[in-house]
């Protein structure tokens, strides 16, 4: 019995291990790395969705090198940026406004407003700030939620 015992431990450890690599390989190149990041860093003591929220607005804040300038992306509807237009980003948005997704706020034809970080693009700022929002495209596609 205990070889027999040992032996369905090994095939289900196996078959666990299978299984992660099949899930691994459905996610974007580099995203193990990026989920460890986001887990780890971002998120790594949030109870709930209040925490979450908190926890992705202070490491924004934290990584996003401001201003900087800002191209958009994708249009939204509660959004009056279009595809391709050019933005400064100036800092987070206040918190309230980020309770859902995170808004930052923006220079835009000599109004300053907050837009969905989700919509915004900088190919030109530096490495940090293109790594966190990397990180929150990342999260945002992946149909992360709050919660």
């Amino acid at each position: 019995m205990k070889r027999r015992r040992g032996t369905d431990r090994r095939r289900a450890e196996r078959a666990e291990a299978q299984a992660e690599r099949r899930a691994q390989r459905r996610l974007p190149p580099g995203s193990s790395t990026r989920e460890a990041r986001i887990h780890d860093e971002i998120i790594v003591d949030a109870y709930g969705g209040e925490d979450q929220v908190m926890g992705w607005y202070y490491y924004l804040e934290r990584q996003l090198c401001f201003p900087f300038a800002a191209q958009c992306v994708a249009t939204r509807a509660t959004s009056p940026l279009s595809e391709d237009d050019s933005v400064t980003v100036l800092r987070m948005a206040a918190e309230e406004e980020c309770e859902r997704e995170m808004f930052v706020s923006v220079r835009w034809r000599r109004r300053v407003l907050a837009v969905p970080l989700a919509q915004l693009g900088a190919p030109r700022a530096d490495d940090d700030t293109q790594k966190a929002i990397a990180d929150w495209h990342y999260w945002v596609a992946r149909g992360y939620e709050f919660g």
